[in-house]
């Protein structure tokens, strides 16, 4: 009993996220005292938003594909969800008394849609397990083994012989995640990419007339292609928004990434959108030639292809009527109409956040490097994925590999 209680360990975790929370189950069962400090007064808010609308936790999609979300982080993430993927996942939530059930996109969903059943019974065995929550604290300052929290006004330290940070982007900083801790890492010499948008709508130059009339019309049945650098064309089918000022919603969230990149290197970025993507540049034509005299554009195109509102708005903000003469030239243009992004949505109002803690930043067990001790887990690390259950996925994963990198430094 003597030497049990000689070999426990006190270890912190700020950020009582799902990465945090993930830590802390991992850390408490290696026989470790946790104690979770978050500058908030209840958990994972952030995480019960995400469930309002319907709480996608994972995707089902074949883990070669699964990993390919990640981008050029892929091969980095892959330690880490490869030990804990989809389907450890599902299974830890079905311990939770928690069962799921995989949609018609192939998205994983708890049975009643729900976070917040999932949460409680989460923190409830946290608790049991003698996890130690202390809400309301905010860091301000670290060291190896120390962390510095402003509670109510006042400086509280805490000493760990580890400490685990996950603090999440800057993504809805209302809920916490507020990138306040950038410049307490960059202070300890740690690399961090600076914090950018992501899962995000952008800006664009509407007409007035698409501003008055069209702001907010939903573009659906649509598919955006996008050329990378290395000439591959990345295509999605989808529907978004025009709003006021340029698009919000799925489809060019799923495009972020690649959009957002654009505009860092040129100032500008632009895709192609195909109008009647069900159809092919022959069958449009053969439809298109059913011309009949003296009928006016907007008619012939609702007729042919039922091609109206918005659709037919973009098209002519994008072409001169020049172009649309012939059905062949016509076909062309509604198959391929190029919209161009100027700047993202402002960091407060996106889904996720990129940038982070840097790769180079941190070992194989996500410690860093230049604060022996210390971990990052979760939307901390410099990642993105696209919506779909690839971002909760990545922050349960990493906190995952957290909880066993600290156990493996503690002993």
């Amino acid at each position: 009993m003597q030497e049990a209680a000689q070999a426990q360990k006190t270890v912190i975790v700020v950020g009582a996220g799902p990465a945090g929370l993930m830590a802390a189950e991992g850390i408490c069962a290696a026989g470790h005292q946790v104690h979770v400090y978050d500058a908030k007064p209840s958990a994972c808010r952030k995480f019960l938003l995400a469930g309002v609308g319907g709480m996608n936790i994972t995707h089902s999609e074949a883990y070669p594909e699964f990993i390919q979300r990640y981008y050029d982080k892929a091969e980095w993430l892959n330690t880490s969800i490869s030990q804990f993927n989809a389907d450890a996942l599902c299974e830890w939530i079905h311990d939770l008394g928690i069962e799921t059930f995989v949609g018609t996109s192939g998205r994983v969903f708890p049975k009643d849609m729900k976070a917040a059943p999932l949460l409680r019974n989460w923190l409830k065995r946290l608790r049991d397990a003698g996890v130690q929550f202390h809400m309301r604290h905010k860091m301000i300052k670290l060291s190896a083994n120390e962390v510095v929290f402003d509670h109510a006004g006042e400086s509280v330290t805490a000493k760990a012989d580890a400490i685990v940070l996950a603090m999440g982007g800057a993504s809805w900083p209302k809920l916490g995640s507020d990138g306040a801790w950038f410049s307490v890492l960059t202070d300890n010499g740690v690399d961090v990419a600076p914090l950018q948008s992501a899962n995000c709508g952008f800006y664009s130059e509407w007409s007035e007339h698409l501003k008055t009339k069209f702001a907010g019309s939903p573009l659906k049945d649509v598919a955006f292609s996008f050329t990378l650098a290395d000439g591959q064309v990345v295509t999605k089918k989808g529907e978004c928004i025009v709003t006021q000022d340029g698009m919000e919603g799925s489809l060019i969230y799923a495009f972020s990434k690649y959009l957002r990149d654009g505009i860092n290197d040129s100032g500008q970025s632009s895709l192609l959108m195909d109008f009647l993507p069900l159809q092919s540049e022959e069958q449009v034509i053969k439809k298109l030639r059913n011309i009949k005299p003296k009928e006016s554009f907007s008619k012939y195109l609702k007729r042919t292809l039922n091609i109206t509102g918005v659709k037919t708005v973009l098209l002519h903000e994008s072409f001169p009527k020049e172009a649309f003469q012939t059905p062949e030239a016509l076909a062309k243009c509604l198959k391929a109409v190029p919209v161009s992004f100027y700047k993202t949505k402002p960091i407060e109002e996106v889904i996720s956040s990129a940038g982070g803690v840097c790769e180079s930043s941190v070992d194989g067990r996500l410690m860093l490097n230049a604060m022996p001790g210390v971990f990052c887990a979760g939307e901390m690390l410099d990642w993105e994925a696209p919506t779909g259950g690839y971002l909760l996925t990545a922050c349960f994963a990493t906190g995952h590999l957290v909880a066993k990198g600290v156990d493996e430094f503690l002993s």
